[in-house]
């Protein structure tokens, strides 16, 4: 597909930010029910989520900010990405969201994760806290007690073992094992993909930037995102500017990711940024806000940039987050009125389990799994991956929550419909069906799972099924918190997972820089190969040419690698 701003491959194959608003997801599920979902022990309920795609794990973080409003919960977060990075980036975003106050205020914390999470270049002191960091992670994988005593919310249990060795190999790059930026020179990178995407209209970028924000973003809602931290975002990928400019000169090794690229015939192993270079991290947490004084307009126009929006955002995030885990973290989830013992560690009322890669169609083979989850979570990204079998570890009664592409400036508006209109398509096969009683949006699309659907997909509930309200105690848009002056929750925040690369075997370089039509499940996350001349020649060491089946093994492939590929310039 090609439109008026580029290639229209603009969000690249992975995806590393989220394009829309944060959810609470005690919101987006079904009611709290007093009699089920008791843990016989501590008589705590509990939330059981799956997330596709979530990326960044801003939902969670939410969630979890905005836990206090609600009754009493125990929160099991299920994740599944479709690469390691992202894993990777999860892991680092959480130990980072969870650092004591002694080891690092709020402040600097919620600044190392806006440079961390959305900029192509990063400060010294970030960068050396990325390593100091990355080694820490990489030294608990391997070793399963050490890593649950230190990190308690998180379960690495349900990865392979193979994919816990690829993901220590992703931590020890982050670590700088392969010393200096010519490893990883993002500078160049970025610029290669800027020039692959807009083609004859690279000396044009300026223009292009703003008729993409103006006439797309602006017109979709993102009114606060300023031309001036667009046009940078674009050029350099600095979207949080923090600091002075000229401080940012270190390239973020966490947006690094390998492909394996078809070069004279021949495989070869590559390393590179192969992420969005057309919307920007700015609509996860920087287009809507809490408090309304951020969002007000003088003249027209808005008083605070998405940036500064951002900022605030992710600064309440961490605060609320703080606050309700503090007297939780030393009680765990244990009655108020008992005094916790002195051997026994402190629990979490949180934890969030990461599933393998490739497991969207086999969860429902495990008797843990079916008919487990309240809510369901899929990323526009990853809506290719709803399916009867997906749909089968829903409870009956539980809720569906699908990103829309709304924010992908590269789909027009018919093409936006379209997809819409395809995610009800595969939401009514996977047994579910829209919710009547909530506003429409143009974010997300809301489903209930029927009660009486099976894993075939054969449900003749669809079409004459009961109303939401016989299913569901009430819709998602009415389960706020119970507080009275409470300002309401966010619409919605979570970004679309670009949809994994597609085989390497099936497609010439000619059809790879071709992007997908728009009646593709998906949204347009282009294969993006690059030209033969930006490859390096094979005289300069290359890796050598890996076999791959499926590209849920080249991405097991590319982080295992022993020797570091060679980048793509």
């Amino acid at each position: 597909m090609t439109t008026p701003a580029g290639s229209g491959a603009g969000f690249g194959s992975v995806s590393w930010w989220g394009l829309s608003p944060a959810l609470d997801l005690q919101a987006e599920s079904p009611p709290v029910d007093p009699d089920s979902q008791s843990d016989t022990e501590r008589k705590v309920p509990e939330l059981d989520a799956l997330l596709l795609g979530s990326v960044d794990g801003r939902h969670m973080l939410r969630t979890l900010a905005r836990a206090a409003l609600w009754p009493r919960r125990r929160f099991n977060f299920y994740v599944l990405e479709n690469n390691l990075e992202a894993v990777a980036r999860h892991m680092l975003f959480f130990s980072l969201a969870l650092q004591e106050p002694e080891k690092m205020g709020l402040q600097e914390r919620s600044e190392t994760f806006l440079e961390l999470w959305g900029n192509a270049l990063l400060r010294p002191a970030v960068a050396a806290f990325l390593r100091a960091q990355a080694s820490h992670l990489a030294n608990l994988v391997p070793e399963p007690d050490r890593l649950e005593e230190q990190l308690p919310w998180l379960s690495l249990r349900e990865l392979k073992f193979r994919e816990r060795d690829a993901l220590e190999a992703v931590f020890r790059f982050w670590s700088g094992g392969e010393k200096g930026p010519e490893v990883f020179p993002m500078t160049r990178l970025w610029d290669s993909r800027l020039r692959h995407y807009l083609g004859s209209r690279y000396d044009a970028r300026r223009g292009v930037a703003d008729w993409d924000l103006r006439m797309k973003l602006h017109d979709r809602g993102a009114q606060v995102i300023h031309f001036q931290e667009f046009r940078r975002w674009r050029d350099i990928g600095v979207a949080f500017e923090l600091r002075d400019l000229s401080a940012y000169h270190v390239p973020n090794r966490t947006l690094a990711s390998g492909r394996l690229l078809s070069h004279r015939g021949e495989r070869v192993a590559a390393r590179g940024y192969w992420g969005d270079i057309a919307t920007g991290p700015f609509v996860a947490f920087g287009i809507e806000a809490d408090d309304q004084s951020l969002l007000r307009t003088s003249n027209g126009q808005p008083v605070k940039t998405a940036s500064e929006i951002t900022q605030h955002n992710v600064t309440e995030l961490f605060r609320e987050v703080a606050a309700w885990r503090g007297p939780r973290a030393i009680q765990g989830n244990v009655k108020e009125t008992e005094s916790p013992k002195p051997d026994v560690p402190a629990q979490e009322p949180f934890t969030i389990h990461f599933l393998p890669l490739d497991s969207s169609q086999t969860l429902h083979h495990k008797t843990c799994y079916q008919g487990r989850f309240q809510l369901l979570y899929v990323s526009c990204g990853m809506v290719h991956l709803l399916s009867p079998e997906l749909g089968a570890c829903v409870a009956p009664g539980g809720n569906l929550v699908v990103e829309l592409a709304r924010y992908l400036v590269d789909l027009r508006p018919k093409e936006l419909k379209s997809f819409s209109d395809r995610v009800v398509e595969l939401a009514r096969a996977a047994g579910f069906a829209p919710h009547t009683g909530t506003k429409p949006s143009e974010i997300f699309a809301r489903f209930y799972k029927l009660g009486d659907s099976t894993p075939d997909g054969e449900d003749a509930a669809v079409e004459s099924g009961p109303e939401p309200s016989k299913v569901l105690a009430s819709p998602a848009e009415l389960m706020n918190p119970p507080q009275a002056d409470q300002v309401p929750s966010l619409e919605a925040m979570s970004p679309p997972q670009a949809e994994q690369t597609s085989s390497l075997e099936s497609m010439s370089p000619a059809q790879a820089d071709q992007a997908l039509p728009p009646e593709a499940i998906s949204p347009p996350q282009a294969e993006l190969a690059l030209p033969l001349e930006a490859i390096t020649p094979p005289e300069a060491n290359l890796a050598p040419p890996l076999e791959v089946i499926s590209p849920h093994q080249e991405a097991l492939a590319m982080s295992s690698v022993d020797a570091p590929p060679k980048h793509v310039t």
